[in-house]
């Protein structure tokens, strides 16, 4: 069985809920894989604590809570310290490089960072875009889904107008981690 538990974390203005609409979406739709999502969000709106978990699955999901993620993206310091420790061993961790200090350090997972945030800002001139450059570094990182899909999805599920600025969003977090291994080869 093909299964992928992940969570999305971070905190309200972020877009972490919608990162975990578009990828279950992506997966359901576009994939034809069965797919929960669970949100949560703080005490406030913006700036409260924040998570979306998604499981996808290519059989029924019977429990939709997810138990011991595979894939932690974590977009702030405090998402980093509440979920690190529920990654399972050999899962990925995700992390907007800029926002979150690894100071709980595991040996056992792998650690990818991008400065989705700064991206966002300063090249994109967006920083409401920031989920969507993680979720084409994720495409990257991962097979959870393909980017085809995760791009589908995207385009469906934005507000009419932003189409371009997400598609850019998208191909540049995918774009990234190509240009992060180049960099570390010419080291």
């Amino acid at each position: 069985m093909n299964r992928h538990e992940i969570r999305f974390s971070g905190f309200g203005g972020q877009g972490i809920i919608t990162s975990g609409y578009i990828l279950g979406k992506a997966a359901a739709l576009y994939d034809g894989r069965h797919v929960t999502l669970i949100k949560s969000y703080g005490p406030e709106s913006r700036g409260g604590a924040s998570s979306a978990q998604v499981i996808i699955s290519d059989e029924e999901i019977n429990y939709p809570r997810v138990t011991k993620p595979e894939l932690l993206v974590a977009m702030s310091q405090e998402a980093y310290a509440k979920y690190v420790d529920e990654l399972a061993d050999g899962g990925l961790l995700l992390i907007d490089k800029d926002l979150v200090e690894l100071n709980h350090p595991r040996d056992d997972i792998r650690v990818c960072a991008i400065p989705a945030t700064r991206i966002a800002e300063s090249e994109l001139g967006r920083k409401i875009v920031a989920n969507i450059v993680m979720l084409g570094f994720l495409a990257a990182n991962s097979e959870v889904v393909p980017v085809e899909g995760i791009r589908e999805a995207v385009l469906s599920s934005i507000p009419k107008g932003t189409e371009e600025l997400n598609t850019r969003a998208l191909e540049r977090g995918y774009a990234y981690e190509i240009q992060y291994l180049q960099e570390a080869a010419n080291a």
